[in-house]
């Protein structure tokens, strides 16, 4: 299988993730298929544009067809919400959408591993997960970007306060994409540190009040960056990037994706984000995490959150 990547659906979300790859050289060939062709076209043109700067590789626009031999598809399509739209009225349409583009995909490229980006990231990981089975996909294969964001988010912040790098905070957000999502104070470490212990070794201040603000960064950051901008976009797509990046070269990274989860502290089958071993057929093992009890009850309460929501959806047929 060659090393070529379609992304479907190229608005801002899809075509940021295509850009990421261009600059850090990921995969061969990258494919963007949108129901606007021209749009698709567009793209894939002004990101073959960069490639002199960047890596190379080429960037296409296509159909369906097209994604055959894709190693991964980022799964990007949607419909926004209308005005007066509630949540859930969104999702039934949405899901509509996935009823015929989860198909379509894995008739193309049925050995693709799917990696959703669609919000409500882990129900419409949920729905791709069931359309995907119904065509013999097992749920490993379908994974969502899940908190790898919000990780992202909760590791900068961490690393800004502490000045160090983010990339050596190790430091998990889990459960929902969303409001109820957890933040794993017990598990942060820097440098194998313990957070406090480091705080006080260096006369850092590092008390609720510090931790209150920095959670409430990361639960609010997409709400802040939508007020002021309309939209995120440079993040996910990053985001996107790494995951497919981890898939494409069968890394065996952990990363915090949503995907089916069987049972979660005693929440039943539910769809949500914990760290996962993922690598070339996509997720390969759970991480065991020994959580706080306060973090392990409001875990359940998102999961279980999440699990009425998968219940109030239309059936899927």
């Amino acid at each position: 299988m060659g090393m070529r990547v379609g992304v479907v659906g190229s608005g801002f979300v899809g075509s940021t993730a295509a850009c990421a790859m261009v600059m850090q050289g990921i995969g061969r060939e990258i494919v963007l298929v949108d129901q606007n062709a021209a749009r698709a076209r567009a793209e894939a043109a002004d990101l073959q544009h960069a490639v002199p700067f960047a890596r190379p590789l080429q960037v296409t626009a296509g159909d369906y067809a097209d994604l055959s031999e894709c190693q991964v598809v980022i799964i990007a399509a949607g419909v926004s919400q209308r005005p007066g739209e509630t949540r859930l009225q969104l999702l039934a349409r949405n899901a509509v959408v996935f009823r015929s583009v989860i198909p379509s995909v894995l008739k193309a490229a049925p050995n693709a591993v799917l990696v959703i980006a669609t919000n409500p990231v882990d129900v419409m990981t949920h729905i791709a997960t069931f359309y995907a089975g119904q065509c013999g996909v097992p749920a490993c294969r379908v994974l969502g970007s899940g908190t790898t964001l919000d990780t992202a988010r909760f590791r900068t912040l961490l690393g800004t306060h502490f000045k160090v790098d983010a990339r050596h905070v190790h430091a998990y957000v889990l459960g929902e994409h969303g409001d109820s999502e957890v933040l794993t104070w017990s598990l942060a470490t820097i440098g194998g540190v313990k957070l406090e212990e480091l705080a006080s070794g260096r006369g850092l201040t590092f008390d609720d009040s510090v931790k209150e603000q920095i959670d409430q960064n990361v639960r609010r950051a997409a709400y802040t960056i939508i007020e002021g901008k309309g939209a995120t976009y440079y993040g996910i797509g990053a985001a996107l990037a790494r995951i497919v990046d981890v898939i494409v070269h069968d890394q065996r990274s952990i990363l915090t994706v949503c995907t089916r989860l069987e049972d979660l502290c005693g929440s039943g089958p539910v769809t949500c984000s914990l760290p996962q071993v993922i690598g070339g057929s996509g997720v390969l093992e759970k991480i065991p995490l020994t959580l706080h009890p306060r973090e392990n009850a409001a875990l359940l309460e998102s999961a279980t959150l999440l699990r009425r929501v998968f219940d109030s959806l239309p059936p899927l047929a």
